[in-house]
């Protein structure tokens, strides 16, 4: 069991959190009246007050909220806890929707300090319970349901997409299909056909959101800018060819023009890359093969799986 040491909040973005004695969490916004609540996945940054003492005794003076975090809680290392874990605080629930963040240019405190903790050590939550918090109050971690949907995200790869030149029909119809097939598409994203661009997404959607499937489309032809192949290969601990091999072969049934795919599929950590087609019509007949066949796969990377051997 947890509990709260610090409840810090801000009314602008990039101002200095101030400490709050109690305040609400309101469902699907946040904390009231923080500049940081809204529609978003990163709703409550939490932050272990174990990291926060750490980082003391290397001689930091930092007070609570220093690092830009909402709650300061003592009992719980949230690195060692999966994205999807929640935690009850009297009435409300939280459920943490990321780990650590990119920063794009360094605080106060990494300057004087040479490092800051919040980056890797804070995460991140959305607020799926409202309810009135104080400081003291216990954290209890609820157990993880393990018949919870899977998770999913879509990345297309489009230069005139990206530029607004041509509409992305590839991208929605996969998130169509996959919530169809009950999947939560977390995000959608348009990308230019650019590796850097892919491999930096690829990265954040699996090791800060610890998405479960990450849908590429398109960047997968014989054009000098189709890259995506590339960069899934850089991003992956593992391959999984077996589910792009299975894809190009039940293509090649409808066109012999599959054949020019060079999609792959691996695995980052515990999430599942898989590199579709770009054109809507073979986004759909890919999806409508592999969805039925794919949760199996994504039970035994997330560890869930039953046992399955035949007699």
């Amino acid at each position: 069991m947890g509990k709260i040491v610090g409840i810090c909040t801000s009314e602008k973005r990039g101002t200095v959190k101030k400490e709050q004695k109690e305040v609400n969490l309101i469902e699907g916004w946040g904390l009231q009246e923080d500049a940081h609540g809204g529609n978003w996945h990163r709703q409550v940054s939490l932050l272990s007050y174990e990291k926060i003492q750490k980082f003391r005794e290397k001689g930091a003076d930092v007070a609570l909220g220093a690092f830009g975090e909402n709650l300061i809680i003592e009992g719980y290392d949230f690195r060692d806890l999966p994205v999807g874990t929640r935690f009850r605080i009297g009435d409300a629930i939280l459920e943490m929707t990321q780990i650590g963040k990119n920063c794009h240019s360094h605080c106060e405190i990494y300057k004087r300090m040479g490092d800051c903790i919040m980056p890797r050590e804070g995460v991140f939550a959305e607020v799926v319970k409202g309810g009135h918090i104080k400081v003291g109050d216990e954290v209890e971690k609820l157990p993880l349901d393990e018949n919870r949907p899977f998770t999913a995200a879509v990345i297309t790869l489009s230069d005139k997409g990206s530029r607004g030149e041509r509409e992305d029909k590839s991208g929605p119809e996969a998130v169509s299909l996959a919530e169809e097939a009950g999947y939560i598409v977390k995000e959608s994203l348009l990308l230019p056909d650019e590796k850097e661009a892919l491999k930096k997404e690829l990265k954040r959607l699996a090791d800060q959101r610890q998405i479960n499937v990450v849908f590429t489309t398109g960047g997968t032809g014989f054009s000098e800018r189709d890259v995506t192949p590339e960069a899934t290969i850089e991003v992956c601990n593992r391959m999984a060819n077996g589910i792009a091999e299975a894809i190009r072969n039940y293509s090649m049934t409808i066109t012999p023009r599959a054949m020019f795919s060079r999609g792959v599929s691996g695995i980052r950590g515990k999430t599942l890359i898989i590199n579709l087609p770009g054109s809507p019509k073979a986004v759909k007949e890919a999806l409508r093969f592999l969805l039925p066949h794919l949760e199996h796969g994504l039970e035994v990377l997330r560890g869930t799986s039953r046992e399955c051997a035949r007699v």
